[in-house]
């Protein structure tokens, strides 16, 4: 149809940020407010995963800088669509490690590793140039605050730690890893304090985030939630060019 016999709309497309603590469900949340609005889903938490696992395959201790440094352009991550649409894989030097960056071993060093600044630094600038075109969910811990400081909707999330802990529990018994509760609790305190703490890109609220504590929620409530957020936002009267992209009808 030509253009004179076309009816055209202007639909918002918006970046969304969403942070927090390990286990309140950031990551099934993202993929499926991602999944929803047709939007990208940029996993930042399994590009340091892989770069981890990399490092645990090649002997390198974090506590050697200089080494970690040195292995970051031998680390080839990717992030592969799958047969179906809305399977993502994550790809190491060109092998599926889906599984492996989930393992308890990483889970327990992503958090160190992620606190290295030429590790930070090359991964966010990852991540902006995947972002640039909006139209992205992601979620990590310094999203909102330094990835996508000028992301339309940020979400800060929280949940109680014996919530986060039984999370994290059937998460791993889904993929064949059984981990006692009181070594999960460890994990994660070890986490919240490395994540909070770390000089580059620290676990931070941003002030203009909303915040959504999912201790009590359901994840289709929280999906649920962020996508009434994410629509009011869209549903916005457009001003920018950048922010809109031309539907046909």
């Amino acid at each position: 149809m030509g253009a004179a016999g076309a009816n055209f709309v202007a639909v918002r497309r918006i970046t969304i940020a969403l942070d927090g603590y390990a286990g309140c469900g950031k990551s099934t949340t993202a993929k499926a407010v991602a999944r929803s609005l047709h939007y990208l889903f940029l996993d930042s938490g399994a590009m340091y995963r892989a770069f981890t696992l990399h490092l645990m395959q090649q002997g390198i201790s974090v506590a050697d800088i200089a080494a970690v440094e040195a292995a970051l352009p031998q680390a080839h991550i990717e992030l592969q669509l799958g047969a179906d649409p809305e399977q993502r894989h994550v790809l190491l030097n060109g092998e599926n490690v889906d599984v492996e960056i989930r393992m308890p071993e990483v889970s327990g060093l992503v958090s160190e590793v992620s606190a290295i600044a030429a590790v930070r630094h090359l991964m966010v600038a990852q991540q902006r140039r995947i972002g640039a075109q909006k139209g992205v969910v992601m979620d990590g811990r310094d999203i909102g605050t330094v990835v996508f400081p000028d992301a339309e909707l940020k979400v800060f999330m929280s949940a109680s730690i014996d919530a986060r802990v039984l999370r994290r529990q059937g998460e791993l018994e889904r993929i064949g890893q059984h981990v006692d509760l009181a070594e999960l609790r460890a994990n994660l305190e070890k986490r919240d304090h490395i994540d909070s703490t770390r000089t580059e890109g620290p676990l931070r609220q941003a002030p203009d985030a909303r915040v959504l504590d999912t201790t009590a929620l359901t994840i289709d409530r929280q999906v649920e939630i962020v996508l009434d957020w994410a629509r009011e936002l869209i549903s916005a009267p457009v001003s920018p060019v950048r922010d809109e992209t031309i539907v046909a009808r």
